[in-house]
Parts: structure tokens; C-alpha cells; sequence
């Protein structure tokens, strides 16, 4: 069986020891980003922050304020900021350039008298083909790991959240395995520049953006192998590019389940080896649970009164894509092994990944679990190793937070069908389908 041709692959990753009480869940979007502020104010030796982005708001200046006190109280205090060097040139969907983040960090680095490096880091020689993905903020020996980008919404610091998954790690080793990649790889590299400072054209390092990326494909986390098969351990894991460690190690994770998966992604757009490896494991019994945003609390939603936009379209396709997987697998769904929860709660919006493989695995990761997390951007995550369950109970509660606002499919057709879209979604998604221009945007977006 497929559980046994893979198990061994994930018991030979190397991975640290990792104590049950050094590792907390919150179930809080608010909750996260008070610990977090919290953590930065008493920080004693080193903020690394990766990001996809730092975001000129309310949010972001309330941390970007807090790394800047913390370092004005301790000047000795290693404070540097990651994100992607294309997203954090650029306004927001819609927006002009003149109100990109890297404009305010270049503000914000004029009004203090301490230097904080804000490094952008080009995956790509264009946003579209790569992004910087890499999740997790090391403050000390804590690893904040979640999802989240730093925003209003991400950190529900007003009136609406984008929830997540959000952890709290207190391991040393792991934390200078993460700090030591991120400081290897970037802070010198010749393709990323400082953003709190005057930065080059992008077509002027179309050449050392190449050289990084080559580097990146052959990158991993230095992970000394030390913990025993038996006990509680984690392992970092980082990917870029077709066929890379953490594909490999999703698809292991799926494959070696025997009797519960639970599987929570934000735009249902699984890549064909995933939908193979789910297919697999329904065929030899396994209970699947699927969560994933319904139409409405997907990011890139534009209510119907609303001007219509082309990137409103997506969360149409992705309901159509779920729609397909729905109906193919109509047999699972109806005796109830194979369980699709769409999550909705008021005007919030729905951002979790991540993978429970029956109480063995928990995987906790940034990758969205589609084609371009697979080939393009990116990723990390990290993988926990727990053979006695000792951290059932927390993945336990974390489940059922998530499952507070679902509703689970009973049938495929209880999802909209393109005919009953807005007459412009439809036009659109019709157009391009006939052209089959749907495939390439699921592949890229």
C-alpha cells in the first residue's frame, strides 16, 4: 500500500527534539498579533522577520513601530526584515505605485536615528513567476510560524480578520536553523538590496536574480538529525521549483496516512500529484476532511454591486474547480469519508494551510497546496514528527476552531453553477474557458 512505500522517506528526514510544552497553538487572530508585539518589546537577542509583505497600515506600522522601539532599547539587538521585493514595489491591486510599501519604509527609516534593515528579496525576475513565501518570524529562540502576512486584516488589528493558522515554537535549534537560512542565503546575496534604502531597477539584477534562485533550488535548512524516531520532533523544510523537498514531503505526508486527513487550503486549486495522492488515499479507506473558503471569504471576492474587477473572477474559478472535484468524487462525499467544510464568517476572509495526517503529522506551512506554490514561489513548513500523540489534544481544539463557521457539503450541486454567476464572471470565465486559459490561470495563480 501506498502509506507503506512512503512512511519510510519521513522517518529519515533529520529533525530536532521537540518538547509538547514548548509548542503553542492559538486559535486567535488578535491573540497572535498581541504575542507577537509582546515578544518584539522583550526581545534580547535577534527579530528575523520573513514576510510576504509589511503593510503601509494601521497594523504594520504598529510593528514596524515596535522593531524600531525594541531596537532604540538595545542598540546591540540583530533586528532584520524580510519581504518580497516585487510585492513591496507595487500599490495594492488597483492602487498606484506612488503608495507602495517600500516608498513608507524609506519614510520610516528617515524619522528614526537607528538603522533597521528591510530587505526586499527577489524569487523572480517578475512577481508573477515567484514570490518570496517564506513563512515565519524568529524572536530570540521563538518561532512564530503562521500563514499571515502583516496587515490590518492578517492581524485583525480593526474591524475585519483573514484567519489562519498561527504557532508558537520554543526551540533553539530550530530557531538558528531558520535565522541561519535566512542569513546565509539573503542578507548578502548580490540580487537583494536593502528597501529602507534607495534601491536598483529591477532589470538591472535580472542576472543576480537568476543566480539566486539556482542557489535556492538547491537549498535546505542545516537540521542536525538528532532526535530518536520515537519522540516528539520538528523538522524545517524549504522548496522552491517542480519536484523539490517540500512537494515531495506534502505528498509523503498524504500517502502515509491510514486512516485521517485533515486538509485545509484557501484557494481550492490542488496540483494533479495532490489530487492523485487524495485519490489514492479514499481508494484504501482513508476519511478525508477538506476545508476551504467559500467563494465569499476569498481575498480576491468583489461583491456584485461593486465595480467589477477581472481579479474578482478567481474565487468564481476556484469554486468551479472545487465544483469538478466535488462531483468527481460525488461517491466519497455522499457516505461521508470524503468531507468538504466551506468556511464563511461574516464579511472575514479565509486563509489557512496545512495538513493532519491521523495523529502522526501535523504540517504547518504558508504553501497554499496549488500549481504555483509548487512550481513558483518560494516555500516552507514545518513538519512535526509526533508518534505518541502528545499534541493530539492541541490539534484536537485547533480543528474545531476551524470548524465553527463551515458547512459541509452533502452534494456537488450545492455549489453554484457558472450559469447562476454574475453576467460578467460569466461571460468572462465562459471566454476563457473556451480558450482554455483557465488551465494557465489555475497554474499561476
Amino acid at each position: 500500500m501506498a502509506f507503506l512505500i512512503n512512511q519510510p522517506s519521513l522517518s529519515r528526514l533529520p529533525k530536532f527534539p521537540l518538547a509538547a510544552t514548548s509548542f503553542t497553538t492559538l486559535l486567535q487572530t488578535s491573540e497572535f498579533r498581541l504575542r507577537l508585539l509582546s515578544a518584539i518589546e522583550s526581545a534580547a537577542s535577534r527579530i528575523y522577520i520573513s514576510a510576504l509583505y509589511l503593510e503601509h497600515d494601521e497594523a504594520g506600522q504598529e510593528v514596524l513601530d515596535a522593531l524600531y522601539q525594541a531596537k532604540a532599547r538595545q542598540p546591540q539587538l540583530d533586528v532584520r526584515v524580510m519581504v518580497d521585493w516585487h510585492r513591496a514595489q507595487r500599490g495594492r491591486i488597483g492602487e498606484s505605485q506612488d503608495s507602495c510599501n517600500a516608498a513608507w519604509y524609506r519614510e520610516q527609516a528617515q524619522r528614526h536615528s537607528v538603522e533597521l534593515p528591510l530587505y526586499g528579496v527577489p524569487v523572480q525576475t517578475r512577481e508573477l513567476f515567484g514570490v518570496l513565501h517564506l513563512k515565519g518570524f524568529v524572536i530570540d529562540d521563538t518561532v512564530f510560524y503562521s500563514g499571515a502576512s502583516l496587515n490590518n486584516v492578517y492581524l485583525h488589528k480593526l474591524d475585519k480578520y483573514r484567519f489562519d493558522r498561527y504557532h508558537l515554537i520554543h526551540n533553539k535549534q530550530l530557531a538558528d536553523a531558520m535565522a541561519g537560512f535566512m542569513t546565509e542565503l539573503f542578507f548578502n546575496n548580490p540580487a537583494v538590496f536593502r528597501l529602507d534604502k534607495p534601491a536598483p531597477a529591477t532589470r538591472s539584477i535580472r542576472k543576480e536574480i537568476r543566480d539566486l534562485r539556482d542557489k535556492l533550488l538547491h537549498s535546505h535548512y542545516r537540521v542536525a538529525d538528532i532526535a530518536r524516531q520515537d519522540e516528539l520532533a520538528i523538522t524545517p523544510i524549504v522548496g522552491i521549483g517542480k519536484g523539490n523537498p517540500l512537494n515531495r514531503s506534502i505528498l509523503s505526508v498524504i500517502d502515509s496516512t491510514r486512516n485521517r486527513l485533515f486538509i485545509c487550503t484557501p484557494y481550492f486549486n490542488f496540483p494533479r500529484a495532490v489530487v492523485l495522492a487524495i485519490n489514492r488515499a479514499l481508494r484504501r479507506g482513508v476519511e478525508i476532511d477538506i476545508v476551504v473558503g467559500d467563494k465569499t471569504a476569498n481575498d480576491f471576492y468583489i461583491p456584485p454591486s461593486e465595480p467589477f474587477r477581472v481579479i474578482g473572477a478567481l474565487p468564481y474559478l476556484y469554486e468551479m474547480n472545487l465544483r469538478r472535484f466535488a462531483k468527481r468524487q460525488r461517491q466519497y462525499v455522499a457516505r461521508r469519508q470524503l468531507r468538504v467544510h466551506l468556511w464563511k464568517h461574516e464579511d472575514n476572509t479565509y486563509h489557512l494551510k496545512g495538513i493532519w495526517s491521523d495523529e502522526r503529522y501535523i504540517l504547518l506551512t504558508g504553501n497554499n497546496l496549488n500549481p504555483r506554490a509548487f512550481r513558483l514561489d518560494l516555500e516552507n513548513a514545518l513538519l512535526i514528527h509526533d508518534p505518541k500523540a502528545e499534541l493530539c489534544k492541541q490539534s484536537q481544539a485547533e480543528q474545531d476552531s476551524i470548524l465553527i463557521h463551515t458547512q459541509a457539503l452533502t452534494h456537488y450541486r450545492e455549489l453554484e453553477d457558472v450559469k447562476r454567476y454574475p453576467e460578467q464572471i460569466k461571460k468572462l470565465l465562459t471566454r476563457l474557458s473556451r480558450v482554455r486559459i483557465d488551465r494557465m490561470l489555475n497554474l499561476m495563480l
